[in-house]
C-alpha cells in the first residue's frame, strides 16, 4: 500500500467518528415475556459505555400499568432493569415500544417477545428507528435480515475493529497476500465469535476491549517500517499475525450478540446471519479503501515525503490512546 491510504484514512473518518466511541456499539436489549394473558415480565438491559449508562431510555405504551416493584441491577458491563406490567386484558398486537435518546447513539436495541404459547417475535430498533412495532411471529427472512443488519451495523460502527483491518492493509503487499491475510482474520474471529456466543468461552468486556486497543497499538510501529522498507515477522506473515490477533477481535464481536439475552436454543440460528452480517460488513469496508486507493493511484496524486510515515503513526497514536483510556477503565473497576 502507498502514502495515498493517508487521504484514505481521513475519508474513511476513523478520527472523526470520536475517540472515545470506537466500538461503543454493544447493543442494548429488551426482553418482553408473557406470564398470563394480560401480564408481561419486562427486562430492560441498558448497556454501560465507559462507567456512562446508556443515554436510550424504555418508554411503554401508556396504557400498560406497572403492577410490581421495578428492580434494578449493575452488571460489568450493563444495567438491567425489571418489572411485570398489566395490559388491562388489552392485546399488544400493533403496540409501540419507544426508545427516546437511542436516535443519538450508534447503537441498537434488540426486541424479543416470548408468548405462552412458545412462539417468539424478535426485532430490531435502531438509531434510525428508535421504535418498534409488536407484531406476531414473522418469516424466517425478516428476522435472519434483521440479525444480519445487527452484525453489518456492528462491524461498521466497531471503529477499533476498522482501524486494526486498516493497519492490516497499509502493511501487506501482493493480492494474494491480501486475500490470505483478510481470509485468515475471518476465520479466526468467526471461530472466537461462535465460542463465546455459543457460551463455550467467555472474555470480560473491559479487559478485552484493551487488548483490542492494545493490538492495534502494535500494528501502529509495524506499519512504519513496512514504509520504511524494513522487515519483520508482522510484514514477512502479516496473515499469521491477522489469526492471531483476529481470536482477539472475535470475542469483541461476540459481545453484539451474545449480549441479547437470546436462548441458546436460538443462538445457532442468529449467529450464523450476524455473522454473515459481520464479513459482508468487513468486505465492503475493505472493497472501499482499495477502491479509494485505486482511484488515488490512477489520478497520479502525489503526496509528499513525510506522509510515509503518517499512517503507521496514526494507527498507534488511536491505539495508544484507547489503550490507555480502557486500562484506566479497566483499573478503576478492579480498585473500585
Amino acid at each position: 500500500m502507498r502514502p495515498f491510504l493517508v487521504v484514505i484514512m481521513v475519508l474513511l473518518g476513523v478520527v472523526f467518528t470520536g475517540l472515545a466511541s470506537a466500538h461503543e456499539s454493544q447493543p442494548g436489549s429488551l426482553e418482553i415475556k408473557q406470564l398470563a394473558p394480560d401480564r408481561y415480565d419486562i427486562t430492560w438491559r441498558a448497556p454501560i459505555y465507559y462507567g456512562r449508562p446508556h443515554p436510550a431510555k424504555l418508554e411503554l405504551p401508556e396504557d400498560w400499568q406497572t403492577i410490581s416493584q421495578p428492580t434494578q441491577r449493575r452488571t460489568v458491563d450493563a444495567i438491567i432493569f425489571q418489572r411485570v406490567v398489566s395490559t388491562e386484558g388489552k392485546s399488544i398486537e400493533g403496540k409501540i415500544i419507544r426508545f427516546p435518546g437511542l436516535e443519538a447513539t450508534i447503537t441498537d436495541v434488540f426486541i424479543r417477545l416470548k408468548r405462552l404459547d412458545g412462539t417468539v417475535m424478535s426485532t430490531v430498533a435502531r438509531p434510525t428507528k428508535p421504535w418498534a412495532e409488536l407484531r406476531g411471529e414473522r418469516p424466517w427472512h425478516v428476522t435472519a435480515g434483521e440479525y444480519l443488519g445487527l452484525g453489518f451495523h456492528h462491524i461498521l460502527m466497531g471503529v477499533d475493529h476498522l482501524l486494526f483491518v486498516l493497519g492490516l492493509l497499509l502493511i501487506v503487499q501482493g493480492r494474494m497476500m491480501l486475500l490470505k491475510t483478510i481470509t485468515s482474520f475471518t476465520v479466526a474471529h468467526s471461530i472466537t465469535l461462535a465460542i463465546a456466543t455459543l457460551g463455550y468461552a467467555n472474555a470480560p468486556l473491559p479487559p478485552l476491549n484493551a487488548a483490542i486497543a492494545l493490538s492495534i497499538l502494535f500494528l501502529g510501529p509495524e506499519v512504519v517500517r513496512s514504509r520504511r522498507g524494513e522487515t519483520s515477522l508482522t510484514i514477512r506473515f502479516p496473515w499469521l499475525v491477522a489469526f492471531a490477533f483476529g481470536l482477539l477481535h472475535g470475542f469483541g464481536f461476540a459481545s453484539g450478540l451474545s449480549t441479547t439475552g437470546m436462548p441458546k436454543a436460538e443462538l445457532p440460528w442468529a449467529l450464523l446471519w450476524f455473522n454473515v452480517g459481520v464479513e459482508l460488513g468487513q468486505l465492503v469496508f475493505v472493497f472501499l479503501a482499495l477502491a479509494l486507493a485505486w482511484s488515488f493511484k490512477t489520478l497520479e496524486v502525489r503526496w509528499p515525503r513525510w506522509a510515509q510515515a503518517l499512517p503507521g503513526y496514526t494507527v498507534g497514536s488511536l491505539g495508544a490512546y484507547w489503550t490507555i483510556q480502557r486500562t484506566v477503565i479497566l483499573l478503576g473497576g478492579i480498585l473500585k
